[in-house]
This record gives C-alpha cells, structure tokens and sequence, in this order.
C-alpha cells in the first residue's frame, strides 16, 4: 500500500493523506463518543443561569476533523472524475464547509436539548393548578398543590395569604414563592 501510495502523483497524494489521516480521527473520535469519552470535558454539576457563551460554535476540533474528512474523500472523488485541479479545491472546499455547518447546527440543537432537571421555583409563578391537601387560612398551616411545572405535573407544599381555608380540588394560581420553596397560591374560584 505504500508503494502505490508514493507512486501517486502530488495533488492526489496531498488529499489522499488528508482523507485518510481525517477519518482516522474521526473513527477515533466517534469510538470515544459511543464509550462516553468524547464529552470535551465540557459536562459541569454547577447551575448557571445566564448565558455565558455562543450557541452556535463554527469552528471547533470536531467541526475541523469533519470538514477535513470530507474536504479529503470529495477532493478525491473529484480527482478519480477527472476534474481539474481549481474545480477540485472549490468543490472540495464547499463541500468541507457543508459539512462544519451540518455539525455545527447537529451540535447546536443536541446542546439545546440538555436539560439539567432542577426544579426552579421561580418558574410555578403565574401557574394555575389544584389544591391536594388543606391550605390553612393566613398562612396557618402548609397544604399540598397540584401544579404543572417546566412541563412536569409536581405535588408540592403551598400557603395562602386568604381568609379562608382551600379545601382539596380548589382551583388555586401561584402568586409567589418563599426563600424554602413553598407557593404562596391564591384562589380562583370562589
């Protein structure tokens, strides 16, 4: 295999050892994915609330490694099509770009889809739902609400700031919500 490979001539030599040297990466970089490795160490436990970078990353090692895969496999289907040599860098550059773009919008919208899974209180507010357990009057004693939460029905402890007690099955909204995570709902169907 050697042989034959020094026997090509420069141009193909260049994108043949580009393909080949890119899908090796890429082979390696796709095992490491599927075991669990190939996370970029990017995965952190801390909750941050603002946004803090780009979204939308062009260039990054990934994005390269495919844009070389396929910059080196178009460039040599574009030799073996006896193209000349500026069509072949065109074509095969465009496709290259094609290709970062693909992989930068696929990584885009996967990053998009992580959710953390922490409740944030903040976000029952203005939420309408139901009374499970008793609520003391003037915040006498904690009952329990039926509320749907970042798209999840969630039992949690409510007070309310009413003069009369909400039996279970009042139809109750969140008014606000205390430092420890209790509502604080309001009823309303009198």
């Amino acid at each position: 295999m050697t042989e034959w490979f020094f026997n090509l001539e420069i141009f193909p030599r260049i994108y043949w050892g580009i393909a080949l040297i890119a899908s090796l990466i890429f082979v390696i970089i796709m095992i490491l994915t599927f075991i669990g490795g190939g996370d970029d160490g990017l995965d952190t436990d801390a909750e941050i609330e603002s946004d803090t970078g780009i979204g939308f990353q062009f260039i990054t090692f990934k994005n390269l490694v495919g844009f070389f895969t396929i910059f080196g496999w178009s460039g040599i289907a574009c030799i073996d099509s006896n193209l000349s040599k500026p069509a072949t860098v065109i074509i095969s550059f465009i496709c290259g770009l094609v290709m970062m773009g693909v992989m930068a919008a696929m990584f885009f919208y996967m990053r998009k889809l992580n959710d953390s899974g922490t409740l944030v209180f903040k976000n029952a507010i203005g939420a309408v739902g139901e009374v499970y357990l008793t609520i003391g009057a003037n915040r006498s004693s904690i009952g329990k609400v039926h509320v749907k939460i970042q798209g999840a029905l969630r039992e949690l402890e409510a007070l309310t700031d009413s003069e009369i007690n909400l039996k279970s099955s009042s139809v109750i909204k969140v008014k606000d919500v205390t430092e420890n995570g209790i509502l604080i709902v309001e009823q309303l169907n009198k």
